[in-house]
């Protein structure tokens, strides 16, 4: 991983680069007249792990929507290793290049058990109910099997997945992106509603899955932010604010007046 660009204030200047996974550059959505991006410019290199902060209504869960398909921008681009372009993809065709994303509420199958989540995942669309009927090969049952002990969950393969805490959700949740190797995975606030040893295992999670991927993480719990020691771009009506170390952006002045407080 090459080292981080410096710290810096305003939008980012979004410069492509070989290394650069992700690359938004003007990214402007407009709704009803209100721009929730505006021109936007983001760059995330390949193995990096970000976090994104900022108040409500910042452009946070937009950005997201912009990534995967699920919002087209009136203005911008949006590239994926630098030569695939995703605003002329649809979200099917954007998760198959390889990027997932979670939600806040996990979206699991709660009346089927954690092994049967993570083998319907592997088949790549949540339609085939018969998968889960179909003979396992020695392959798959070892690719679920290394998954449930990445997200900790081993011990829970037989249980429903309904049955499990908040947090073993998300991190079932974590784990049917991982099944499908997800290059590059987008994380909307992993730890809201999460004990405080939850928000423990799931940072020592996320900076184990670092290791291996890019991953982008929206959050609001600073404590939780810094213990990813991440650099962390701050975004405020819908561009980038501040972007740096975390004890950068937690001493800018702009960032404190509109998103930290006094």
């Amino acid at each position: 991983m090459s080292a981080a660009p410096a710290e810096t204030t305003g939008e980012t200047e979004a410069i492509p680069a070989p290394n650069v996974l992700l690359y938004l550059n003007g990214v402007t959505v407009s709704f009803d007249g209100f721009k929730a991006l505006n021109d936007l410019s983001l760059v995330v290199e390949e193995g990096e792990l970000r976090t994104i902060i900022g108040p409500n209504g910042a452009g946070k869960t937009t950005m997201m929507d912009v990534v995967t398909g699920k919002t087209r921008p009136d203005t911008g681009e949006v590239f994926f290793h630098g030569t695939t372009d995703l605003t002329r993809l649809d979200e099917a065709a954007i998760a198959n290049l390889g990027i997932g994303r979670k939600f806040q509420r996990p979206t699991v199958f709660e009346n089927l058990t954690v092994f049967e989540n993570l083998e319907l995942s592997l088949a790549d669309t949540r339609s085939t109910w018969r998968t889960l009927f179909a003979s396992q090969t020695p392959d798959r049952r070892e690719r679920i099997e290394a998954t449930l002990s990445r997200i900790g969950l081993t011990a829970q393969s037989g249980s429903l997945a309904g049955a499990l805490s908040h947090g073993q959700k998300q991190w079932l949740e974590i784990g049917m992106l991982l099944i499908l190797d997800r290059q590059l995975l987008l994380l909307d606030e992993p730890v809201a509603g999460l004990t405080d040893r939850e928000t423990e295992e799931t940072a020592a999670l996320i900076l184990d899955l670092a290791k291996d991927r890019t991953i982008i993480v929206v959050e609001h719990d600073m404590a939780f932010v810094r213990s990813l020691g991440a650099r962390v771009t701050v975004l405020h009506e819908g561009s980038v604010l501040a972007e740096g170390s975390i004890d950068y952006v937690q001493n800018h002045p702009r960032v404190i007046e509109v998103y930290l407080g006094r």
